[in-house]
């Protein structure tokens, strides 16, 4: 009898369940293999690395599941998620540019009439499997199904909190196009993203969507969703230019020369996003601190601290690392300050255009575990708060006294309106 064996097929698909995407194979890998990134069977940074955790585990682990750092390590309250609405999204930018962090690595970003949106994340989880892994620790500002028209969904590489299976699946149902690092694709085509709405890119390869310019750049990280990583997915940062405005997405990365090099080629910027959180001593290449972040934000810039504002990201959403909660936000205004930067600490779901005023309220300090008083003089003159601070927050409509981990009635699986 030919064939499989059913037992090892329930097996291997039990193993290797759809979240985990697919590897790439055919015309895809052999165009990785050309890749001038890709050497000795993997991609590889723009300078060297550590991609695994460095030091004793042992000590990590005493210290990541000691009592009180985990109390640390989430807000002692409601996230206060500003109460966006439709109507909010459905009104084009008056300045021409706009940006809505959504919480993590997820912004809407509206730029020259047009709308991108980084590294979605709508599910409860960023993990494989629904019952374990880093859990929502506040509601979605706005579901997909009210999020309105989308001109480009961008991904800066496969980890679990920037690609998420059940957002691209409801995302597929859009006419979004997809821009992605060289690789992931295999992963969209397996969960049914057309081929025709696909591009890959390799560093400094550009696409044009909607008359925006979109362009992958190197960022210093790694790859992988399964049980063994093969490093044959790139990782990047982004650079998306406009008939008049450009902003740059950093994905995840670890500081580098690198960033003066793509503020010399394709900036500056009139906003960077830049990854601030989920740092650690134990992975220092491949997660910049606050104060990392604001120098890759000044490289970005070409050293001016007054040019452009920077919008910290990844943080503030999912439990990844063992610093306390609000210290990214603390870090980033206070190196802020230090340099003379303009940066901008929107809460979850909050729209601002720069050029209209900067949220600067430090809403998470009424939330921190351990509470922290001082104001930053950066904080004076901020715009006004739209949604009251403080523990009991403000959420999306109906989720107002939701503790951290309810997804406020988001539903991937509804598609996103379009014209």
């Amino acid at each position: 009898m030919t064939g499989s064996h059913p037992t090892r097929s329930r097996l291997t698909a039990a193993l290797r369940p759809a979240a985990f995407g697919a590897d790439p194979s055919g015309e895809r890998m052999e165009r990785i293999r050309r890749s001038p990134n890709f050497a000795n069977g993997v991609f590889v940074n723009p300078v060297g690395a550590r991609t695994a955790p460095s030091g004793s585990m042992l000590k990590f682990a005493s210290t990541y599941f000691r009592k009180e750092e985990r109390v640390r390590r989430a807000p002692a309250g409601a996230v206060p998620v500003h109460p966006t609405t439709v109507a909010d999204l459905a009104a084009p930018p008056a300045s021409g540019l706009r940006l809505t962090w959504m919480g993590h690595s997820s912004v809407l970003a509206e730029i020259d009439g047009r709308r991108v949106l980084f590294d979605p994340v709508w599910g409860q989880r960023c993990s494989p499997f629904s019952m374990v892994g880093p859990k929502r620790l506040h509601p979605v500002p706005v579901p997909l199904r009210e999020l309105g028209p989308v001109d480009a969904v961008v991904i800066s590489h496969d980890h679990y909190d920037h690609l998420d299976r059940p957002t691209i699946r409801a995302l597929v149902r859009s006419h979004a196009m997809f821009v992605v690092p060289l690789g992931v694709g295999a992963h969209l085509e397996r969960w049914g993203v057309p081929a025709e709405r696909m591009t890959e890119l390799d560093w400094h390869e550009s696409t044009e969507v909607a008359g925006l310019t979109l362009t992958a750049t190197p960022a210093r990280h790694f790859c992988g969703r399964g049980l063994r990583n093969t490093q044959h997915t790139l990782w990047a940062s982004w650079v998306v230019s406009g008939s008049g405005r450009r902003i740059y997405h950093s994905g995840d990365t670890g500081y580098f020369p690198g960033f003066a090099e793509i503020g010399a080629a394709y900036g500056p910027f009139d906003a960077t996003m830049i990854q601030i959180g989920a740092y650690s001593d134990h992975w220092p290449d491949i997660h910049m601190t606050p104060e990392e972040g604001m120098r890759a934000h000044l490289d970005l810039q070409g050293g001016d601290p007054v040019r452009g504002v920077m919008l910290p990201i990844h943080w503030g959403t999912f439990n990844l690392a063992p610093h306390p909660w609000e210290e990214p936000a603390e870090g980033t205004v206070a190196a802020a300050k230090e340099a003379g930067a303009n940066v901008a600490v929107p809460r979850p779901g909050q729209p601002f255009e720069p050029e209209h005023g900067l949220p600067l309220e430090p809403w998470w300090r009424a939330i921190a575990a351990r509470p922290v008083t001082e104001v930053p003089a950066a904080a004076e003159g901020a715009a006004e708060p739209a949604v009251p601070a403080g523990p009991s927050g403000a959420g999306t409509p109906g989720t107002t006294g939701k503790r951290p981990g309810a997804t406020g009635g988001a539903d991937p699986a509804m598609p996103i309106p379009q014209p």
